[in-house]
């Protein structure tokens, strides 16, 4: 027999449901923007029917907050899971080298939320937008953890600048349709953040 807290721990069918829907909405929201997004659309993508909508959310802008909210989130545990894994001194150069890489620059669907709905935030409902400040805040005070203990004076700065570089080479590296200016850009953008030699 299952303890009241081992049963509170284990989701029920709603919750599954709910996380289903918002897990298909986040990589929708990558994949075709918040405009190309619509609610029949993703009931179908999750193998639901557009009717049950309602039993999880209020309103689609309600749904595209918690997508905008769950796809930082990803964005951020990729981060946290590379740092888990890379030496300190060699964090940020690596975090750099896969976010400008060719596999994270053709995955838009599962790839950084920031830069593939960047261009669009400005146009979404105050909670939408809310919850991806939020999500980009995180990210900064991620990074800047990581330079802290280099340079304490300019860690906040710094990361601002290397989240804002990664974010807008990707996303202007992602817009043209030319592949080797695409390579060409996030080259630029590596050598201008490459350690510098002793």
């Amino acid at each position: 027999m299952k303890s009241k807290s081992a049963a509170k721990a284990t989701p029920n069918r709603k919750e599954i449901t709910h996380t289903r829907i918002v897990e298909t909405a986040a990589k929708a929201i990558r994949r075709s923007g918040y405009s190309g997004t619509g609610v029949a659309d993703i009931m179908k993508e999750a193998g639901l029917t557009h009717g049950g909508f309602y039993a999880h959310f209020a309103s689609r802008d309600e749904m595209l907050a918690e997508a905008a909210r769950h796809a930082g989130a990803e964005t951020i545990a990729v981060t946290e899971q590379l740092f888990a894994n890379v030496p300190k001194e060699q964090r940020l150069w690596t975090l750099m080298n896969v976010y400008l890489s060719d596999e994270h620059t053709a995955n838009i669907e599962m790839g950084c939320s920031f830069a593939a709905l960047g261009s669009e935030m400005h146009r979404q409902a105050p909670e939408v937008r809310a919850a991806s400040t939020q999500k980009i805040k995180e990210m900064i005070a991620l990074i800047e953890a990581e330079l802290s203990e280099q340079s304490p004076a300019n860690a906040r700065q710094d990361a601002m600048m290397i989240v804002s570089s990664m974010v807008g080479t990707l996303m202007l590296a992602r817009a043209v349709d030319d592949k080797e200016l695409s390579v060409a850009l996030r080259q630029s953008a590596l050598k201008h953040f490459a350690p510098k030699e002793n």
